[in-house]
């Protein structure tokens, strides 16, 4: 009955389990496989089932160990760990056989990237609590006002002091499974983080892989949605702030976003001008004269970004502020403090009372004192320099080194150097007066900000910590696995560091009940991820701690490392092993697919998904155009489809714009051109369970379709068996410990066409 003329794949597998020195437990299954591509001969027909000929297609599937292939090389499995691998055979449209291998791993970066940034924010918090102390001496009010911050900063630093000594605790898995999702310490971790890579292998073709992350939505499911998500709370908090501003200054988001700026901007620039200061001394002290002039140059630039940055006119309006803060000042007002009602309108900014008694100039003159300060130590340097070339010229042995340290010269010329180090030593005093006040004032305007929040803000802080440390490591698993693939690609590592990459999150959340509020936290965990870089460093060596990616920063901005092996990074352009940072633009497109999706479609309202999907269309077009004005289209990856990345977007444009029903072409099309466009793709539902497995396998066998001629007699079949047999009922199985996803027929019926799983995969469990 099987006599016939095909190929097949012959598979011999052995399977070896490990088990713990005492054993007392198994700690892991190891599958080696072989497999031949070939006609089947007669005689080896039988060593195939009717069964899994007719039902499926998969081969051979290996579990919790690592496949010998070149995915698995020492960089990939210091981050990426705990694989499950599946592969199928399937027909193509000339009737060869094709290979695909699916690879499911879990991802280091979910529990390490939220641990550093836990530790991060009671670093930055406890630098704030110090800040405020450093104010000085203030009028009783805002005295009280300060203990009271400084009081809800404590209570935050204790809460993440215990969240970080918990989870500092957990051995086990390294993810966070579905049924944990609400748990109270575990709020920072990713849901069901990982990844999953495609290999197609095509006889006489180069292999092509296909990556995605999955990770539930970033969303604070220990807090609850019953008022909504971070984008409602956050502009309900607004509105509520500046009616309580009564007891403090109201300064809006982006001039306290510009105050922490400015903190940022003083805590770097302040040091590395004094240690320039420091090397321009040492350097005149060098054979030549140039090495002088390049630091010198650095100095000029540094010192110049940073009188920039105080020049802001809010530096100014808060100095003034802190001055009429002071206790001397409220004593002179406290008589028309007296006559005024209890409970005043709220205090602006830009409505600060001027006081007699201060000068407000004085803050433009020492600033400027900075700027002086440095064209000194210039005019001074040149005319060393220029004396040097004299000397040169009559005396060719003789360099600037000569002209300062030789104790045969002039006692002029010492005296010059003398002045060079006094010019030096004023710099360095002007820029720390300068740098301690801006610290002073624009820490008193975040003051303000505190002072104004109520209990609610203390949440919402905690709440948006906590979503995006959700978001940034499901990011970062993604940079990771998008760079390691990339490596020998020179036209993905000149984009990398040209225009940077683009990262598509695809969300299948519902506009309905608690996923709206889920969905509000993600939206703004992801724009958040704006304030994040990249840059790629050195390994110290090829251990696998040593290949951990890190991260450092405060919540304006943060820097995540991925360092390399020295083979590796030695083979990067120039642009990448300077540290350039590099930028990943994020981007969140939506479309609900469930039951609840129909009931907002119908009787409630989808204009928070209608305006994200505006919103990140006209961001992916943006980032489109930087990516076509500034690197070459030789740099992208081919297609077998012909349709270019302008035409999908105008499609996308079109489809973003049009009143349909759960248009999931719009996340095909987003998908699409992510791809295209060398993106990293993530995608998302509550859990990264149920619906990311129907989505992340329809996408899968779409490419095997579009890319690599899948007959379309094997397309349903095969969408069955990666969902029956694949990757994704395996991380079923690893989430709620059960081998069907969390449907009932009334939600398939819902569901459109190509996202139902094949019966028997489903039935109501606890998810």
């Amino acid at each position: 009955m099987f006599k016939q003329d095909i190929d097949l794949c012959v598979c011999v597998v052995v399977s070896m389990c490990f088990r713990t020195a005492d054993d007392s437990a198994k700690v892991g299954t190891v599958v080696v496989s072989r497999m031949k591509m070939g006609e089947i001969e007669d005689g080896e027909v039988d060593h195939f089932t009717t069964d899994m000929h007719q039902k499926c297609t998969l081969v051979y599937e290996s579990s919790h160990g690592s496949v010998n292939d070149k995915d698995n090389g020492p960089i990939m499995n210091a981050v990426f760990k705990n694989a499950v691998c599946k592969v199928y055979r399937f027909q193509t449209v000339d009737s060869k056989w094709m290979l695909v291998r699916e690879q499911m791993a879990e991802c280091t970066l979910s529990f390490s990237i939220p641990k550093q940034l836990i530790a991060l924010y009671i670093q930055e918090d406890t630098c704030r609590i110090q800040e405020l102390k450093d104010l000085g001496e203030l009028s009783p009010h805002w005295d009280n006002l300060r203990k009271d911050v400084i009081s809800r900063y404590d209570q935050i630093i204790k809460e993440y002091q215990d969240t970080l000594a918990e989870l500092e605790k957990l051995t086990g898995p390294l993810f966070k499974p579905s049924c944990s999702k609400g748990q109270k310490y575990l709020e920072f971790i990713p849901i069901n983080l990982h990844t999953q890579r495609m290999r197609v292998m095509c006889p006489r073709k180069t292999d092509s892989f296909y990556d995605v992350v999955t990770v539930g939505a970033p969303a604070a499911h220990s807090q609850g949605f019953k008022n909504g998500g971070l984008q409602k709370l956050l502009s309900k908090y607004e509105s509520e702030k500046k009616s309580t501003a009564y007891q403090c200054i109201y300064y809006p988001p982006e001039q306290t976003a510009k105050a922490r700026e400015i903190l940022c901007v003083v805590s770097q620039l302040q040091p590395h001008i004094s240690a320039l200061a420091d090397q321009l001394l040492q350097t005149a002290q060098q054979s030549s004269s140039q090495p002088l002039r390049d630091v010198l140059k650095s100095l000029e630039e540094k010192t110049e970004q940073f009188v920039h940055a105080l020049k802001d006119e809010l530096v100014k309006s808060a100095l003034l502020a802190l001055h009429a803060a002071r206790p001397g000042y409220v004593s002179k007002c406290q008589s028309s403090a007296q006559s005024s009602p209890a409970r005043e309108s709220p205090v602006h900014s830009d409505s600060i009372p001027h006081h007699k008694e201060y000068d407000e100039e004085e803050w433009d003159r020492v600033w400027v004192s900075v700027a002086k300060s440095l064209n000194c130590v210039i005019a001074l340097v040149d005319k060393l320099q220029e004396q040097d070339n004299n000397n040169q010229e009559s005396a060719p042995s003789h360099t600037l080194a000569d002209v300062i340290t030789s104790h045969k010269l002039p006692v002029a010329t010492v005296v010059w150097w003398d002045e060079l180090a006094v010019l030096v030593q004023s710099l360095k005093k002007c820029v720390a007066e300068v740098a301690e006040r801006a610290r002073r004032s624009v820490s008193f305007v975040l003051l303000q900000e505190a002072a104004c929040s109520t209990a609610q803000g203390l949440q919402l802080q905690q709440r948006r910590d906590a979503v995006f440390s959700q978001a940034l490591a499901a990011l970062a698993c993604g940079f990771a696995m998008r760079l390691y693939a990339g490596l020998e690609d020179k036209g993905f590592l000149r984009q990398l560091h040209a225009v940077g990459l683009v990262a598509q999150f695809e969300s299948l959340l519902s506009t309905y009940s608690e996923e709206i509020g889920m969905l509000e936290d993600m939206e703004v965990g992801i724009s958040d991820l704006h304030r994040v870089t990249f840059r790629i460093t050195e390994a110290a060596s090829e251990e696998a701690v040593s290949l951990q990616p890190t991260v450092s920063g405060r919540r304006d901005h943060y820097t995540v490392e991925v360092p390399l092996p020295h083979h590796a990074f030695q083979a990067l352009p120039e642009e990448l092993r300077e540290g350039k940072p590099l930028r990943v633009l994020p981007v969140l497109f939506n479309v609900g697919i469930n039951e609840q999706q129909t009931i907002a479609e119908r009787f409630g309202d989808i204009s928070l998904q209608e305006r994200i999907n505006q919103k990140n269309f006209e961001i992916l077009e943006g980032y489109y155009k930087s990516l076509t004005d500034t690197v070459p289209s030789e740099c992208l990856p081919c297609f077998q489809t012909q349709t270019d990345i302008k035409e999908l977007l105008d499609t996308l444009g079109q489809n973003v714009v049009t009143k349909k029903r759960k248009n999931v072409e719009i996340l095909w099309l987003a998908g699409m051109i992510c791809r295209r466009m060398n993106g990293i793709r993530l995608t998302s539902c509550k859990s990264a369970k149920d619906r990311t497995s129907m989505s992340v396998t329809l996408e899968q066998c779409s490419l095997l379709r579009d890319e690599h001629q899948l007959n379309k007699d094997y397309f349903v079949r095969a969408l069955d068996c990666m969902r029956r047999e694949g990757c994704r009922i395996e991380n079923v199985q690893k989430n709620i410990k059960c081998r069907k996803y969390a449907f009932n027929m009334l939600q398939l019926m819902a569901f459109p066409k190509y996202y139902r799983p094949p019966e028997g995969t489903y039935g109501k469990v606890d998810s």
